[in-house]
This record gives structure tokens, C-alpha cells and sequence, in this order.
């Protein structure tokens, strides 16, 4: 569960990251950003086109967190389902964020397209695989909710899911044609130049020891240097422990660890998600499986002790896909997702000037890049309020024990479906 940079699959094929500097010296800016991932890179990327001066600092490389080590599913909407959605934050508020993250694929891949970021970007939809009788209830309820609210979504039935996924252990899925697979460390590369370009100033390996005010505005301070700023936002996610703890208090960080295999065959290919489609199921510790566009399985789960995760990813493709009889993983790596108590993103005003925007429980890259696109206007005054409600969030009492109630869970459920007492 190591927090270095990992040699993942991201890391080792994604475009090379841009050049940045340390902060080193003292400088003003109207906006300070502290996390250089999905929601910081997307906010100082729209803060800049609307004219604001930005500086963003970035405590190791740009994309080290969540954001550069994540399945890469670029997904509409939450986690929630939308009728659970609307009885938390109630049916006007509920369908307001539905709205602005029903449409979050449009803006990733139109950024893609804008700012010709290289990303393996891939519109081929998701499915979310359905796993037993509740599963399939599950995938049944979301269908009818989502298309009631006008989505363009299609329930398969168990062989058109079995041909799709090239699995005989999935009884439905639910196809979304809006969504689609990226590179996720490639995009949040891409978004840093795309900042870059319209005049953002980015600084790596630059972590902040301290955000104090001065006055009417804000000092953020390094080891080297400092941002004083009139407004601060944090977007370190599950990555702020060791230093923007304001905001870490207030989620439980999740370990989900992911292996790739070598390239597969052609006949592996032909059998194992021809169409490219990104995959979760509905188990109760999820799976998530896709591919990447040199043809490996990219496979997850849940967890981040790396031994044991790698035995029950090798036996559990195996049974997935029996032509898969020879498992060659080439890469092993995991990360960290900032799970809210509701599963809810958040943003906060946690003093005059000083936000924060998290909590994305697993589903970061449309709505973080939506989030960091809205605050840049509400800054700007172009609208009234956020997608996502102002919220104040109290500190998780217990977070380390409830991390590791998260771990044992994910572990022993894993040993479940080793022993065949859970499918």
C-alpha cells in the first residue's frame, strides 16, 4: 500500500508529464489551488480561460493521487442510484447534480477533443455487469430510474451480456452509450498542459505545510516559498493527510487496487470485451475490468494488500474467462478514493475564501471535472450556486477504523469468492 509513485500501466504508457518547477519563491495570485489532480487541474484550467490569475501546487507529480491511478471509466452520474440521490438531497436539488453529471462525458471528451489530449480517449460505453438475483434487481431498478429521467441506457439480457463481456458469470448488464475509457494519468497530464496553455502557473513536488491567513487573503506556504491568495481551493481527495488535513478529516480513504496483464491474443481479444466496453459488477465488493488499447485486461478490486489481491485477481479472471488459463500480470499497482459518509461529492466553505471540493467515493473523473469547471464560474460570478450543495461536514470520528473495517471487509469478501461461497 505503498504511497511512492508506482510503476503502474498508467504510468509506464502515458505521454510524458510537463515540465514544472518547484514553487521556490513567494508569489500573489488571485486563486491558490492545493492538488494537482482531476478537480484542481479542471478548476485552474477554467479560472484561467475566465481570466483569474491561478497558482496551483501539486505535492508530489501531477496525477500522483486518485486521478493518475484509477480505472479510467468515464461515467455519467454517482454511485447512488438517482431515486436515493433525490431522497438525500431532496427531488429539486437531486436532479440538479443528476443533470450536471448525466452530461459529464460530453465535457471530458469535448475537453479531450478541444486541447488534443492524448488519453486513449475510447466512447464505447460502460456496462455494469449484474451479478445474481440482485443484481439483477439492482440493474433492473437503475434502468428504470435513469430512464425515466431521460437517460439513453438499455438493459441486456443475460446473452447479450455474456457476448459482450465474453463471460458466462453475468446475468444482465446495464449499457450506457453516453460513457466511455481513458487514460486517466494521460488526461490528468493533459489537463496540465491544457492549464499551462491559458496561463495557469503549476508547481510540482511542492507539498504545502501550511494555509494560514493574511489578512483579507490567504498565504500558502511550502518549504520553499508561498501563494498569497485571495481564495484557496483544496482538492487533494484522499490525498491531503499529510498535510491539507482540513479537508482529509472529513472522508475515509479507501485503498482499490488494479493489475494488468501483458498483451492478449487475437482469439483472447475476439472472446474478452471485443466492443472495448468499460466494466464494473454488482457484487457487494465491486470488480472492475476493461481493457487498455494495446489489448490488456486492466482488472480491480477493492483493497490494497498486493499479495493476496494479486492470487484472487488470478484465480477470479480465470473463472470469468476460461480461456484465460495462463494469467501473465505486468502491472500491479493501487490507490487511494475518498469515501464520503453519504457517497456524495462535497463541496465546502470551510472558512471566508477557503474551499474544498471531495468526496467523489469512487467516481472522480466526470465529476471532477465538472466541479472544477463550476467553480470556476461561480468565482466568477457567472452563476448562483454549485451542482453539488454547499455542505459543512463534521470530522468522521473513527476514519482509521473504519478504513480498516473497509479492508477486512474487501479481503474476506475476496476469500468468499476464492472458496465459491460467494459467486
Amino acid at each position: 500500500m505503498s504511497e511512492q509513485p508506482c510503476e503502474s500501466l498508467w504510468r509506464a504508457s502515458a505521454p510524458a508529464a510537463p515540465q514544472l518547477d518547484q514553487l521556490n519563491v513567494d508569489i500573489e495570485a488571485d486563486v491558490a489551488i492545493v492538488g494537482g489532480g482531476f478537480t484542481g487541474l479542471s478548476t485552474a484550467l477554467h479560472l484561467a480561460k475566465l481570466g483569474f490569475s491561478v497558482a496551483l501546487v501539486e505535492a508530489e507529480e501531477i496525477g500522483f493521487g486518485g486521478s493518475g491511478r484509477n480505472v479510467g471509466l468515464a461515467n455519467a452520474g454517482l454511485w447512488l442510484e438517482p431515486d436515493e440521490l433525490d431522497r438525500q438531497l431532496g427531488p429539486e436539488a437531486g436532479r440538479i447534480l443528476y443533470d450536471a453529471l448525466a452530461v459529464a462525458p460530453d465535457y471530458v471528451f469535448s475537453l479531450i477533443k478541444e486541447y488534443g489530449i492524448e488519453c486513449e480517449a475510447t466512447r464505447n460505453g460502460t456496462l455494469h455487469c449484474g451479478v445474481g438475483k440482485t443484481g439483477l434487481q439492482q440493474l433492473q431498478r437503475r434502468c428504470e430510474q435513469m430512464q425515466r429521467r431521460g437517460a439513453p441506457v438499455e438493459l441486456l439480457s443475460a446473452d447479450q451480456a455474456q457476448t459482450r463481456i465474453g463471460s458466462e458469470k453475468f446475468n444482465s448488464a446495464l449499457f450506457d452509450p453516453r460513457a466511455g475509457t481513458i487514460q486517466p494519468l494521460g488526461y490528468a497530464r493533459g489537463l496540465a498542459r491544457a492549464a499551462l496553455q491559458e496561463g495557469a502557473s503549476l508547481f510540482d513536488y511542492s507539498p504545502v505545510d501550511n494555509i494560514q491567513p493574511d489578512g483579507d487573503a490567504w498565504l500558502v506556504k511550502t518549504a520553499r516559498g508561498s501563494i498569497k491568495a485571495d481564495r484557496v481551493v483544496l482538492a487533494t481527495n484522499a490525498y491531503g493527510e499529510h498535510g491539507v488535513k482540513e479537508q482529509a478529516r472529513k472522508f475515509v480513504p479507501i485503498f482499490y487496487s488494479q493489475l494488468a496483464t501483458k498483451p492478449l491474443s487475437d482469439k483472447e481479444l475476439d472472446i474478452i470485451l471485443p466492443n472495448k466496453e468499460g466494466c464494473w459488477d454488482t457484487c457487494t465488493v465491486m470488480s472492475s475490468f476493461r481493457m487498455d488499447q494495446r489489448g490488456r485486461l486492466v482488472f480491480g478490486g477493492m483493497g490494497g494488500e498486493r499479495h493476496y489481491h494479486k492470487s484472487w485477481a488470478s484465480q477470479r479472471v480465470k473463472e470469468l474467462w476460461p480461456v484465460l488459463q495462463k494469467v501473465e500480470w505486468e502491472y500491479t499497482w493501487s490507490g487511494k478514493i475518498a469515501y464520503s459518509e453519504d457517497h456524495l461529492p462535497h463541496c465546502q466553505q470551510l472558512q471566508r475564501g477557503l474551499f474544498s471540493v471531495a468526496g467523489y467515493s469512487g467516481r472522480g473523473i466526470g465529476p471532477g471535472t465538472v466541479m472544477g469547471k463550476e467553480l470556476a464560474e461561480w468565482f466568477a460570478g457567472q452563476r448562483e450556486s454549485l451542482s453539488a450543495p454547499m455542505t459543512t461536514l463534521r470530522d468522521i470520528p473513527l476514519r482509521e477504523v473504519k478504513r480498516m473495517f473497509y479492508e477486512v471487509g474487501a479481503h474476506t469478501y475476496h476469500i468468499g469468492q476464492r472458496t465459491h461461497v460467494i459467486d
